[in-house]
């Protein structure tokens, strides 16, 4: 994919330091990190190395990126790492998508509490589908899920989901053979709701009597138990919005499919339209006219607000292993699974194979490898070099 002529990093070297002095009422030094991350990603700030052609000679420079999750240039690498470590786990079978998303009403309350409702909004979603698919009456099975949090709809706005990818089936209780699903899709999407709804309000009930919730603003009269009850209540008028996909693919098509959710950011570089006269203009999809592609234009302040809506807590986790696949139970679940799929894992491919394959990249115009044969840092870039040794010497 070719590079876009416009990038947030352009867009956040744009707005300076005014940006921050301006937003001093809400703007953390997490949020200034990220900033000054993106404004420095593969520039000389960070350094970098001379590649060098190994079949016609031709040089370039190539400096360092920042590797920070929200940065729009530094997710390649780190997604295609991940999915080499997830290709021996996936099972021969079809998958599933389905996507748990908390109301709008709890939107407010999960921006000042970014940490707890995000675990939660895990934990609910995760249970949700492993105790429906346990029931006889659905599926009778132990399944196994990857999930992915995303926080924002295409207009930037707050908009917290997991995205949960699901092979099409699991173990039976004795695990001794392996159970399909019976139905065009996976698991009715009314049970799963409404469990899921009645899990994350027990737990917000929960963490709100231990005292985990903070309130501020126009949510601070919510501090008060009878208050926080009744501003709980409408939320179990309305189901809450479980989607579900029929079942897709195999192995091969579901590295593809990950690779869309895994380490995505807010918005990435080639959506950005334009920018002129302090406005930003952005491409966005409308999913409620079949995925029309529309334009909206932000003044750069406004733009950047949202863009930092989503920046995560400091070593939060992302992306989340459950059932078969859980970290403590896959050494000795998933050998099981593939037993009963009458298949054998593929084989790990090696540190330094995928470190080779990460590091890895063509001339322009020979189409060689390229190799790095000098690395420099950034005080060697801003101030001149002294000459090598042996001319002082000589």
């Amino acid at each position: 994919m070719s590079r876009p002529p416009l990038e947030v990093a352009d867009l956040v070297r744009a707005a300076g330091e005014a940006f921050i002095d301006r937003s001093r009422p809400w703007i953390t030094w997490k949020h200034v990190k990220v900033l000054l991350a993106i404004r420095r990603c593969r520039t000389a700030a960070l350094g970098g190395h001379l590649d060098e052609c190994t079949r016609c000679g031709h040089r370039a420079i190539s400096y360092n990126s920042c590797r920070n999750r929200h940065c729009p240039k530094c997710q390649a690498v780190a997604r295609d790492r991940w999915l080499a470590a997830r290709r021996q786990e996936l099972l021969p079978t079809s998958y599933v998508h389905v996507v748990f998303t908390l109301p709008q009403r709890l939107a407010s309350l999960a921006l000042q509490n970014k940490k707890v409702i995000y675990d939660l909004l895990f934990h609910a979603s995760a249970e949700t589908l492993l105790e429906v698919a346990r029931n006889p009456k659905h599926l009778g099975a132990e399944i196994g899920f990857f999930s992915v949090l995303h926080t924002w709809n295409q207009k930037l706005g707050l908009h917290p989901h997991v995205h949960c990818v699901v092979p099409a089936g699991g173990l039976s209780a004795d695990h001794t053979r392996w159970i399909k699903t019976r139905h065009a899709f996976f698991l009715p999407v009314r049970a799963l709701s409404r469990v899921f709804r009645g899990k994350f309000v027990a737990a917000l009930k929960h963490a709100f009597r231990d005292g985990r919730l903070q309130f501020q603003g126009d949510l601070t009269p919510l501090a008060w138990p009878k208050t926080f009850s009744s501003w709980l209540r409408p939320l179990f008028r309305n189901d809450w919005v479980v989607y579900s996909k029929p079942p897709f693919g195999g192995p091969e098509y579901v590295l593809r499919y990950l690779g869309r959710y895994t380490h995505r950011v807010a918005i990435s570089n080639h959506r950005l339209v334009s920018f002129a006269n302090g406005q930003v203009t952005f491409r966005w999809r409308d999913s409620a006219h079949h995925n029309e592609q529309n334009l909206m234009t932000l003044s750069l302040d406004e733009f950047l607000r949202r863009f930092l809506l989503h920046v995560l807590p400091k070593g939060f986790v992302r992306i989340r292993h459950f059932g078969f696949f859980a970290h403590r139970q896959r050494t000795a679940t998933l050998p099981l699974c593939f037993q009963s799929l009458g298949s054998a894992p593929q084989p790990q491919a090696t540190q330094e194979t995928t470190a080779a394959t990460n590091e890895l990249w063509f001339c322009p115009n020979c189409g060689g490898e390229m190799a790095i044969i000098e690395w420099f840092t950034s005080d060697e870039i801003t101030q001149p070099r002294s000459p090598p040794l042996a001319t002082r010497v000589a």
